[in-house]
């Protein structure tokens, strides 16, 4: 009986540390990242930088297209002067996400010479240290990160840590409308999330 009365509490203590060290702060860091687009007020910027995203054929697809539909009203509002479009061409694709992103705001009315590209990326950390490249060839300095409101905590905690004068947009014609498909990228985030932050200690 004494045995099996330990075993018990040994149990109980270890299922309040898993809940202390792994499912609270699991909690906390989704309920920041669901909200997080609400804490920020939107600022003029030299550039909006647009995440990339999928691509259907030549075309944007509906996540990729509201996020550069989002771009092009920052634009038409003179709250950028420029936008960057960010993405390489993904696997089984013919052509860059970035590449699709400026054929389509151009199609819309944004000037060209307005537009700058970088073909060479494949996630959200090389879409920002890609185009903070490319920005620097125009002495671009002040930057709107735009993606779906999820996406938005990482990628600008990301760009920050980049040394970027970066503030967050979510696009408010997100695709992501239902519980189900919140929920998912919710929980993808939040992992990708504390993987980015265990990287980042483990440089140290």
């Amino acid at each position: 009986m004494l045995l099996k009365y330990y075993i018990k509490q040994q149990c109980s203590a270890f299922a309040l540390l898993v809940t202390a060290f792994v499912i609270l702060p699991s909690v906390v860091a989704a309920f920041n990242i669901y909200f997080y687009n609400t804490k920020n007020k939107l600022k003029s910027a030299d550039a909006a930088i647009v995440l990339g995203a999928e691509v259907w054929q030549d075309e944007p697809s509906p996540v990729f297209r509201e996020r550069i539909n989002h771009a092009i009203n920052l634009y038409n509002r003179g709250k950028v002067s420029s936008i960057i479009f960010t993405g390489g061409i993904g696997e089984d694709k013919d052509i860059a996400e970035a590449t699709v992103g400026k054929r389509y705001a151009i199609a819309r009315g944004v000037k060209e010479s307005d537009i700058l590209i970088e073909t060479k990326s494949h996630t959200t950390l090389q879409n920002l240290k890609n185009a903070k490249k490319v920005a620097s060839r125009q002495d671009l300095s002040k930057f709107i990160i735009v993606s779906d409101p999820l996406h938005l905590k990482r990628a600008t905690l990301m760009a920050r840590d980049l040394g970027m004068n970066a503030y967050p947009s979510a696009t408010p014609t997100t695709r992501y409308q239902s519980m189900e498909s919140k929920l998912k990228f919710l929980v993808r985030e939040t992992s990708a999330y504390f993987f980015y932050l265990m990287s980042k200690i483990s440089l140290f």
